[in-house]
């Protein structure tokens, strides 16, 4: 009796969580997003990868489109073995009003029943929507950090070591490092021009 009801427990469990949203911008998708994504699905049979910001692209901040995101993204979870049947990847643009952010976020994505995320003000908007949403075990957190990947490319440190391969291989192919590149570089003659204007 005490298995039945165990059994039905665990059933009743799986029942109340069946996708998973997993927000981020993933600029790039390095190995802290993959080890994520496999924490997730050990939990839950599908995962909705949502793409945050993904109107923004060439900007130091946001150097890819959603489009080379989304092919990151499909090429670390191929690489790693992961069926593309569960999960769906879908890129969702800003919204500057918090208050209606979830339900922009919902209109836009399949129906998920718990979200999973690290980030403080995501996490808020979610809680105070009525949903369940989970912590992820941190990987590597000081290394694999989009931001500090994003700075070793700049600096020409080694970066290559915390993304998978076939993404490492994807950046270089559409020339990521050189566009981030070319984006820190300033137009002294205008800076010029704008600190004579404020004198």
């Amino acid at each position: 009796m005490r298995k039945t009801t165990q059994r039905a427990k665990n059933e009743s469990s799986r029942k109340n969580f069946l996708r998973a949203l997993y927000p981020g911008r993933f600029q790039p998708f390095h190995l802290g997003h993959l080890e994520a994504v496999k924490y997730i699905l050990s939990e839950v049979p599908e995962v909705i990868i949502m793409i945050g910001s993904a109107m923004q692209s060439h900007t130091l901040r946001n150097p890819f489109t959603s489009g080379e995101r989304i092919t990151m993204i499909r090429l670390a979870l191929t690489e790693a073995g992961i069926s593309p049947d569960r999960y769906y990847i879908v890129p969702v643009p800003d919204l500057e009003i918090h208050g209606i952010w979830v339900s922009h976020v919902r209109s836009l994505v399949p129906k998920f029943d718990i979200v999973y995320s690290n980030e403080p003000l995501t996490r808020r908007l979610f809680i105070e929507a009525g949903f369940t949403v989970k912590s992820i075990p941190f990987y590597r957190r000081a290394q694999c950090s989009a931001a500090e990947i994003r700075d070793r490319m700049l600096k020409g440190i080694n970066w290559e070591s915390l993304l998978p391969k076939s993404v490492v291989e994807y950046i270089k192919e559409i020339k990521g490092v050189e566009r981030l590149r070319d984006l820190a570089k300033t137009d002294e003659v205008r800076d010029v021009y704008m600190s004579s204007q404020r004198q």
